[in-house]
């Protein structure tokens, strides 16, 4: 049975491709210049498919990162997803970009660790969310203004944090260096390789976006509140109130 899937990941400064048979990683290519997915994305793709000796018409789907992250690479990753899905008659699979940070560091993280991925939203503002050391989500991805003890409920309760992503070195700058020693920080960019897991088991599990309609995830609003409740509602939903400023 044939499991070959296109990832596309465009949702910050960096962009990569990679065809991926089931787990397993065929071809990657990646270019670092910043804000170049409209100009790489074409040539990268190409590039994976010769490589790994896949025609668009040997995949069984294509997936994209669907956000939070730039709205401008968003846009370049999803249509052109939505173009190649559209053109084979293939089905789309959207993966949120915490989930390929989280999914990029499993090998760092041990049994009772919990991973951090962080997308850059600017000023002290990052998208986040949490994962365990098996990359299952703990927590929906939400915006998120950082202090020096914002993740000290997690800090208490498991014995490391792992905090990746962009938004990472961020934090590290602020962070209370009392919660510095249960904390490892990985800075770095979403990456189409680490797609691969989640992209099997949507295809395994027929679990498709319409190709239609499906829109990148922005994230834009941020709970208008204080800083301090706009962490509760982050760490604590359950207490997040609906006061609109």
């Amino acid at each position: 049975m044939n499991n070959r899937i296109l990832l596309i990941e465009t949702a910050t400064d960096a962009c990569s491709a990679a065809v991926a048979e089931g787990t397993e990683i065929l071809s990657v290519r990646r270019c670092g210049v910043p804000r170049s997915q409209a100009g790489g994305l074409a040539p990268l793709i190409s590039g994976v498919l010769e490589e790994s000796g896949t025609s668009v018409e040997k995949l069984s789907a294509v997936a994209v990162s669907s956000g939070p992250g730039s709205y401008t690479g968003l846009r370049v990753g999803v249509s052109t997803a939505k173009g190649i899905c559209f053109g084979a008659g293939i089905p789309l699979i959207g993966i949120e970009t915490t989930e390929i940070l989280a999914h990029g560091v499993l090998d760092r993280a041990g049994a009772d660790s919990v991973i951090i991925p962080m997308i850059d939203a600017r000023r002290m503002e990052v998208y986040t969310a949490l994962f365990d050391s098996s990359g299952r989500r703990l927590s929906e991805t939400r915006a998120l203004i950082l202090e020096p003890d914002t993740f000290a409920a997690q800090a208490g309760t498991h014995s490391r944090l792992i905090f990746t992503g962009d938004g990472a070195e961020k934090y590290m700058s602020v962070i209370d260096s009392s919660l510095l020693p249960s904390c490892t920080f990985i800075p770095r960019s979403p990456d189409a390789a680490d797609m691969a897991s989640a992209a099997a088991d949507a295809l395994n599990k027929k679990r498709f976006e319409d190709t239609a309609y499906f829109e990148p995830f922005y994230l834009k609003e941020f709970i208008a509140a204080s800083p301090s409740r706009k962490i509760e509602a982050v760490l604590h939903p359950e207490i997040r109130t609906s006061q609109k400023s």
